[in-house]
């Protein structure tokens, strides 16, 4: 494990959290930046804010990267301080360009938080829990709702492994990978030396999730995003009502959330004590 989270580190010190000549960082490589899906990526953002006190006094952002998204400093923006809590000094130290004295910034493990319980008004959780061990997934999990103060909530942000919809889509990308002339799509083996281009990523299945924090935590799953951007490049074309379709997709989240949330590609996990 200690080996996992230090690899973890050192890809985001040294390659993940490098800005490029646009000023984005290396890792929205993995987002879909195009113009045509600007705004279904915006509001999908801003579904967090529903499911947070609105002001407090301190905001935990666990995993907190450099608060990469202009929507992500909105989830501070009534609290007295956002305290950033990450295992990278690179992040940290972006994070503080950003936020300057309003964060508060901790070299931390987010399996194992250094505060005391009852600490916090709220808590953000955005695409980090996925790079610890499974094993330590359910830890992480409990550490958010330990150090929440009592009738408040934290908002969790993973991606599904394998997902239905997006394993239904999988052979129609498979057919156009094949028709454009591009290899099949290898999966990641983490173990190797030479598949380190990337880092350490295990992402849980709602089964998973329920089985491990039922009767532990109290949570509920919605709807994030139910795209992924895998997805998103092959299948949303300007060209083609590509903003009419999302559109379409954000509605049908927000219509039928308990069905979007467990088989799209990304959950909001709110927890609540």
């Amino acid at each position: 494990m200690e080996n996992t989270k230090q690899q973890v580190r050192e890809f985001y010190d040294q390659i993940g959290w490098s800005q490029s000549a646009d000023g984005l960082y290396q890792n929205a490589r993995y987002e879909d930046l195009r113009p045509v899906s600007r705004d279904y990526i915006h509001n999908c953002h801003l579904r967090v804010t529903r499911h947070l006190a609105p002001r407090g006094d301190f905001l935990l952002d666990a995993g907190s990267g450099p608060v990469q998204w202009p929507e992500y400093m909105i989830y501070s923006e009534g609290y007295g301080f956002r305290v950033c809590a990450d295992i990278s000094i690179t992040a940290l130290t972006a994070a503080r360009t950003r936020l300057k004295q309003h964060g508060l910034y901790v070299v931390a493990d987010i399996a194992n938080l250094p505060f005391k319980p009852d600490s916090f008004d709220g808590a953000v959780s955005m695409h980090a829990i996925h790079h610890l061990p499974i094993t330590e997934h359910k830890r992480a999990y409990l550490e958010l709702q330990r150090v929440l103060k009592s009738d408040r909530s934290a908002a969790v942000i993973n991606g599904w492994h394998n997902p239905l919809l997006m394993r239904m889509a999988e052979p129609f990308i498979s057919l156009g990978r094949a028709l454009a002339g591009r290899a099949a799509k290898r999966k990641k083996d983490w173990s190797t030396q030479d598949d380190q281009a990337g880092t350490f990523v295990e992402k849980m299945t709602p089964r998973w999730l329920k089985h491990e924090l039922g009767g532990k935590v109290q949570f509920e799953i919605y709807p994030w995003r139910s795209l992924s951007p895998r997805f998103m490049r092959w299948f949303v074309r300007p060209q083609l009502g590509g903003k009419a379709f999302l559109r379409l997709v954000y509605w049908l989240e927000e219509r039928f959330p308990r069905f979007f949330g467990e088989n799209g590609q990304y959950p909001l996990i709110v927890i609540r004590k």
